[in-house]
C-alpha cells in the first residue's frame, strides 16, 4: 500500500518514511504545500499524511482540495497546533485523524492501520490471494497453506507488487520504480537477489512454485 506524505520539515520527514518502510509500506513524499498538491492530485496512493504549517500552500488548503476533487483517501493531519479550533478546522477540511506534534510513531502506525482497514470495507480488498498463498494488507501478515511466513520490509512490497500483478509479468524495471522508488540501474543485481531471498521463504519446501522468471523479461506469479 502507498502512503503520500507531505511534510516540510526533512528530519520529521526522514523519521515518518523511515518507519513506514520497515513497516512494509511504500511512501512518495513532499516538502512543500505546492508539490503536496500537485502529487495529490497526479499520484495514486492509499492515504495522505498532511503537515499543516507548510511553505506556499497550507494543509488545510491542501486538504479541501483533495476532497474538492474528489480524493476520498484517508488523510492524517499531523501539527504543532494544538487549540481545538485548529483541530475542529482540520476535520473540517477533510481530515480523518488529527494527531499534535510531538506524536508517538506507534500511535501513527495504529491509526494508519485503522484508517486504511476502514476505507478498504467494501471498496479494495484488504486480503491478497495466489494459490494457497494469502497476504494480509492491513496486519502486513503472510501466510502459505496456513503456514505463517516471516517478510523483511522490502520483501513484503516486492511479494504484494507481484501478486497484484498476477499472471501479468514484471520487468526488472518496474520492480525497481515500484519497490525502491527510483530508475532501473541495469548493473544492480537488487531485484534478483530480493526475488530469490523470496523464493526461498515463499516456494521453498512447497510442492508448487508460484514465482517464475520469464528470461529476458522479469517475473510472475502464477
Amino acid at each position: 500500500m502507498k502512503i503520500l506524505l507531505i511534510e516540510d520539515d526533512l528530519k520529521t520527514a526522514q523519521f515518518v518514511q523511515k518507519g513506514l518502510e520497515e513497516a512494509g509500506y511504500s511512501v512518495i513524499s513532499a516538502a512543500d504545500g505546492q508539490e503536496g498538491l500537485a502529487m495529490a492530485g497526479s499520484e495514486t496512493f492509499d492515504l495522505a499524511i498532511v503537515d499543516v504549517m507548510l511553505p506556499l500552500v497550507d494543509g488545510f488548503t491542501i486538504i479541501e482540495k483533495m476532497r474538492a476533487n474528489a480524493v476520498n483517501a484517508p488523510v492524517i493531519v499531523l501539527s504543532a497546533r494544538s487549540s481545538v479550533d485548529d483541530k475542529v478546522r482540520g476535520l473540517y477540511a477533510g481530515g480523518d485523524i488529527y494527531m499534535v506534534k510531538p506524536f508517538s510513531f506507534t500511535e501513527l502506525l495504529a491509526n494508519i492501520q485503522a484508517q486504511l482497514r476502514r476505507s478498504c470495507i467494501g471498496t479494495e480488498p484488504t486480503l491478497l490471494r495466489a494459490g494457497d498463498l494469502s497476504i494480509d494488507l492491513i496486519r502486513r501478515k503472510v501466510t502459505r497453506a496456513g503456514k505463517p511466513i516471516e517478510l523483511q520490509p522490502k520483501e513484503f512490497q516486492l511479494l504484494e507488487y507481484l501478486v497484484r500483478n498476477r499472471t501479468r509479468v514484471v520487468t526488472k524495471t518496474m520492480i525497481m520504480e515500484h519497490v525502491w522508488n527510483y530508475n532501473f540501474d541495469p548493473k544492480t543485481n537488487i531485484v534478483e537477489a530480493r526475488i530469490y531471498k523470496l523464493r526461498e521463504k515463499i516456494d521453498k519446501g512447497f510442492d508448487t512454485e508460484l514465482i517464475r522468471t520469464v528470461h529476458g523479461v522479469g517475473y510472475v506469479i502464477e
